[in-house]
């Protein structure tokens, strides 16, 4: 796979600019693939072929897509071990973790939107007694798909197998540092047969071809997942076209623990803070403690933070690797610093480097105590291993310390009562909340509220996304 071609129209094809960018290994520092970057020209040619094929993709049987959607999940099986090595170099995933969540959840995402797919009704009456009004579900048309580097295939696959489910046409335009997964799907969609034009991909810059595709007049829909910064700018891009926009933003979950949490599951939830090495945006990095239990918690916290082992990607394990870029460790170690200056207390970790590890963007995972919710670190989203310690001393206080936040992504309880779970769960303002450890169901909305975001992917919900609903009266 010639990493400087872009696909577009059924074919690996030749930019038609000349800029380009190095592919980081961020364990190394050390470039891995070169990539082009596309210009308007490329970004023209892409949403011309999705619009051709739209006409007819959009009309073939649900069936025949199902047969497609399949094949590709056959092959993505197949070529897993490909996927999880692309992931591991281009973003810093420890090999073990990117074969295991990395790779697994872009197969369990289009596995789940296949089973939704097998039993959606895309035509059906009004309702009960209503033959006389139908209801249709119709594919939106062209979609722009702009994806992130830090979960590649999670992010991708809830994009890309709904879009395709649903009979919608589509230009993905993955993160330029994190491309060559994205790219090996582009190779697997073509070998499971799409027909042209119906998937294409170009790499480049969020800021211009990002930016020209939100824009396009031919482009009917985006949906995104980023930084709650971009994606108020795609808001501002989409707003004169009026079109359908799906934003999956940032978050700063709270996992409150009461005194009856089980210290299993609470350990499991401050080691998932560092997971990823703490670059996702549903992770539980505001632990709020009851005060009774402060001093445990914190303790248990710095262990983990501890014992939580750190290395390159290439290495198997259980360790967590490196953040994705220079710019995110230069970032990561910024808000440390201000979290220092503005009187939290460091317990754990901090700017050293890790032991052994001098080239890399390595940070040790680290605790703070003492952190106050006006400060820094309790409300800017990090996007590193890094994990605020707070106290309350009452449920509603609890419940409000969670809520003071401009995100609503994820939130996390620990508390062996089921209806004190139930009624703080009532009261979190999320679009998720996890009890206990407790995974949800297969097909799960992901999204969340406030300025994490205003759509929802993942089964059912994820094709509901990218469908129009229409009403035909006199139908029976």
């Amino acid at each position: 796979m010639d990493t400087r071609k872009f696909y577009s129209d059924g074919a690996w094809v030749e930019p038609k600019g000349t800029d380009t960018l190095d592919v980081t290994n961020p364990s190394t520092e050390m470039p891995v693939a070169t990539i082009s970057m596309a210009n308007f020209e490329d970004a023209d040619l892409a949403v011309n072929a999705a619009r051709t094929a739209w006409k007819t993709w959009s009309q073939t049987p649900v069936a025949e897509r199902l047969v497609l959607l399949r094949k590709l999940l056959d092959i993505y099986s197949e070529r897993s071990e490909e996927m999880a090595e692309a992931i591991s170099k281009e973003m810093g995933a420890p090999i073990t973790f990117s074969r295991d969540l990395q790779v697994a959840f872009g197969y369990n995402h289009l596995k789940n939107t296949i089973t939704a797919l097998e039993n959606f009704k895309f035509e059906h009456p009004l309702n009960e007694g209503s033959d006389d009004s139908h209801i249709m579900h119709e594919s939106i048309g062209v979609a722009t798909l702009i994806t992130p580097w830090n979960w590649p295939m999670n992010q991708v696959m809830l994009k890309v197998a709904p879009a395709l489910a649903t009979g919608c046409t589509l230009i993905l335009k993955p993160s330029q540092v994190a491309p060559l997964s994205s790219m090996l799907l582009a190779d697997m969609v073509h070998q499971a047969g799409f027909p042209a034009g119906v998937f294409n991909l170009i790499n480049g810059a969020g800021s211009s071809v990002g930016s020209y595709l939100c824009r396009h007049p031919e482009v009917d829909m985006v949906s995104f997942t980023g930084s709650t910064g971009a994606g108020a700018s795609i808001t501002r891009d989409t707003s004169e076209g009026i079109k359908r926009v799906s934003l999956e933003l940032g978050g700063k979950g709270a996992n409150i623990v009461f005194p009856d949490a089980d210290k299993s599951s609470l350990r499991n939830s401050i080691e998932r803070c560092f997971r990823n090495t703490g670059q996702s945006c549903n992770a539980p990095t505001r632990l709020l403690v009851e005060r009774s239990m402060l001093d445990e918690t914190i303790k248990l916290a710095v262990t983990a933070a501890n014992e939580m082992a750190v290395g390159a990607s290439d290495k198997e394990g259980s360790h967590i690797g490196p953040v994705a870029s220079k710019a995110q460790y230069d970032k990561v170690r910024s808000l440390i610093e201000i979290g220092v200056k503005e009187g939290a207390t460091l317990k754990a970790g901090g700017l050293e480097r890790p032991d052994g590890l001098n080239q890399g963007w390595f940070i040790k995972p680290t605790v703070f105590a003492n952190v106050t919710p006006d400060m820094t670190i309790a409300q800017e989203e990090i996007f590193g291993p890094v994990l605020s310690i707070m106290a309350f001393d009452s449920e509603e206080q609890a419940i409000a310390l969670a809520n003071d936040t401009e995100y609503g992504l994820s939130n996390y309880i620990q508390t062996a009562d089921k209806e004190r779970a139930r009624r703080v769960a009532r009261r979190l303002r999320s679009g998720m909340v996890e009890v206990n450890g407790k995974s949800f169901g297969p097909g799960f909305p992901f999204g969340g509220y406030k300025k994490s975001g205003n759509g929802r992917e993942g089964g059912r919900f994820g094709l509901e996304e990218f469908l129009e609903v229409k009403v035909v009266s006199d139908w029976a």
